[in-house]
């Protein structure tokens, strides 16, 4: 059975910091995402990955989004890439790398994907870049993937039905087949990785089915990864603030909840 997990189970990681501390020690995320149209994919994951503490976060994507996709968060460092070399720099300075949200499948996603899976850094899998994984159907020990039933079916070859017939032997098959930590998501999010016990997260509600919740997510554990928490660890304790953030959101109504009404929360459940 899995291990039920929450905040509280993981405190220890979310003590105060040094009165000396700076945000070279909180990591530097790097969000690549965002094709024609879909530039609030990234926005959303990357002041997730800061709200939840991460010093630095920059997002590649579409030149035409980076010109306005951080207008009202200025803390974001925005980058149009048109090629996938153009990322070299930006991969060079990144701690870890969030991967998919709103990236697409197009040729430019794809070549994006392939150069960043080339690098040896910590990656977050998200969004298209689940879609993309579940063509090219790589391994990779250093990676996060975070699939809700849909991407899992991809990933697997199956159906979203099956895959809810049985949540927890999907995520383990998805483990044994992509390596890695698995986060799939919906209602009782479960974290897997192989040889190690299952964990559940029986926080969030109803509301939290609405656009943009992955992305959020995504972010949040991008960030902690930056903060140099494990890998499985960081999965773990991501999605339980994730799920945390969202029930004090939804106590104003659970109907209507927006992805971006978290962020708030998620920066008072972190300290």
């Amino acid at each position: 059975m899995p291990e039920k997990i929450t905040v509280e189970t993981f405190k220890s990681y979310l003590k105060p910091r040094e009165r000396d501390w700076h945000k070279g020690l909180s990591g530097h995320v790097l969000v690549v995402g965002g094709d024609y149209g879909f530039f609030g994919a990234p926005r959303m994951a990357a002041e997730a990955a800061l709200r939840v503490g991460a010093g630095l976060v920059s997002v590649a994507t579409r030149p035409d989004n980076a010109l306005t996709l951080n207008i009202g968060c200025p803390e974001i460092m925005c980058h149009g890439i048109e090629a996938a070399d153009e990322l070299a720099k930006l991969v060079e300075k990144a701690d870890v790398i969030v991967l998919g949200p709103g990236l697409g499948q197009t040729a430019w996603a794809k070549a994006l994907w392939s150069y960043v899976f080339a690098t040896d850094k910590p990656l977050l899998v998200d969004a298209d870049g689940l879609n993309i994984l579940a063509q090219e159907k790589k391994q990779r020990a250093n990676w996060v993937l975070t699939p809700h039933p849909g991407e899992a079916a991809r990933l697997l070859g199956v159906t979203a039905a099956a895959i809810q017939q049985d949540r927890l032997a999907a995520a383990q098959q998805i483990c044994e087949r992509y390596d890695g930590v698995c986060v799939l998501k919906g209602a009782g999010s479960l974290i897997t990785m192989v040889d190690r016990v299952p964990a559940i997260c029986e926080e969030g509600n109803p509301g939290m089915a609405s656009a943009g919740l992955g992305d959020v997510l995504s972010g949040v554990i991008g960030g902690l990864m930056a903060q140099r928490i494990p890998l499985d660890i960081a999965a773990k304790l991501g999605v339980c603030l994730h799920a945390a953030a969202g029930d004090m959101a939804a106590k104003e109504g659970e109907r209507g909840l927006l992805a971006t009404d978290l962020m708030p929360y998620l920066h008072r459940l972190c300290n």
